[in-house]
Formats: C-alpha cells, sequence, structure tokens
C-alpha cells in the first residue's frame, strides 16, 4: 500500500475509534485551553506515518514558524532523554494544538470527565482505554514498515535523509536505527504485526 493511502487510511481508524468511544466521552470536560494532557500526563508517542503527516504540515508552515517548531522538537528531544517533563512541542502560548486536525492519536485517545490537576490526573473508562490500545495496534500493523515512539524521536528520525528515504520507498531497514532505537525506546512496528498475525494463526 502507498504511503498515501495509507494516510487515508489512519483517517478512516481515527474515525472508527471516535465512533466507538463517542458514547463514553459524552461527558467529557476537556475544551480548548485546557492543555492538562499536553504537559503532564505523559510521553506523546506516534507512529512514523503518524509522524510523516506532522512533517509534511510543519514543512508548510512559513520560514519562522518551522524555525521555532524545529525548535521546540529540539528542546522537548533533550528533556526527553534526561527524563525531564516536558511539554508538547506542538502547544502554542495560548495552551491551544497547533497541529490538532492532524493530531497524532496518543491525543486523541485522552480526555477526562474531571478537570485535570497533578492530584487529578485524566480519568476514563476501561472500555476506552482497551478501545484503544487495539486502535494503537491498528496503527502499528498498517504502518508496518515503521516504527513506534515519544514524538520527537520519531520526528528526528524522520528529519534524517537516509532514514526518511528508506522509509519512504517502502524499504524495512531496522539495522540503520538499531543503535537511536534501543537508548530511545522505538518499537518496530513489523514485530508488533507479526504478532498479531501470529495471534490470528493460533485461533
Amino acid at each position: 500500500m502507498c504511503m498515501d493511502k495509507k494516510i487515508d487510511k489512519i483517517k478512516d481508524i481515527y474515525k472508527a475509534f471516535e465512533t466507538e468511544a463517542a458514547a463514553y466521552k459524552e461527558n467529557a470536560v476537556c475544551s480548548k485551553g485546557c492543555a492538562y494532557c499536553c504537559t503532564d500526563a505523559g510521553s506523546i508517542d506516534i507512529t512514523t506515518l503518524e509522524g510523516l503527516v506532522i512533517l509534511k504540515k510543519v514543512r508548510s508552515l512559513l520560514r519562522p514558524q518551522q524555525v521555532k517548531v524545529n525548535k521546540a522538537l529540539a528542546g522537548d528531544f533533550k528533556k526527553k532523554e534526561k527524563g525531564e517533563r516536558s511539554a508538547c512541542p506542538f502547544l502554542m502560548k495560548n495552551k491551544a494544538c497547533m497541529i490538532y486536525e492532524i493530531r497524532p492519536f496518543s491525543c486523541r485517545r485522552i480526555y477526562s470527565v474531571h478537570v485535570c490537576n497533578q492530584d487529578n490526573p485524566p480519568m476514563l473508562s476501561r472500555q476506552v482505554i482497551k478501545m484503544a490500545e487495539k486502535t494503537i495496534r491498528e496503527l502499528q500493523i498498517l504502518d508496518d514498515t515503521g516504527y513506534s515512539g515519544h514524538i520527537s524521536y520519531i520526528m528526528h528520525m524522520l528529519k534524517t535523509p537516509k532514514f526518511l528515504s528508506t522509509y519512504l520507498t517502502g524499504e524495512h531497514k531496522p539495522e540503520e536505527v538499531m543503535a537511536f532505537g534501543k537508548t530511545h525506546h522505538i518499537v518496530i512496528n513489523l514485530n508488533v504485526s507479526g504478532s498479531m498475525k501470529n495471534k490470528e494463526m493460533v485461533k
């Protein structure tokens, strides 16, 4: 499947999750400017395919904006390497998301039925958590020649010309990213895809 078709498929996967989880989100209090999940809820993980969508968006921005985003990504990268808390690089000063329309599933799956803070982290149903786990596997299987990991790590990989070239041609060369992958906890999506197929065969 070509990259453009895979990107279209991402939208279908997002939509299916939103439809399935809609009833559980009716009492969500999330709104624009509520950015706890963007600053304190944990790692924002993405697949390389989601990262490719974000990369295209970044490259469409005006040069000053691109510089600002890339600086924020680099800062997040360094903080995460040190194990420090870091706000999402795409969170703007007004607490709105710069890439809201194309935000990754990591952001789409989180909601809360109460206002969040340090003492009250997001609260969502177990059913939605299970739906999200299933959706993450679907995204990884779709992106079977790619990887999953923290947003700034994946964006770093995609901005590496050699890696991007290999990825765009549909080739899969995990040995080229093995050293970085081990130190930055990068998941090989093909391993997820393979394990799921094995489970289906066992059934």
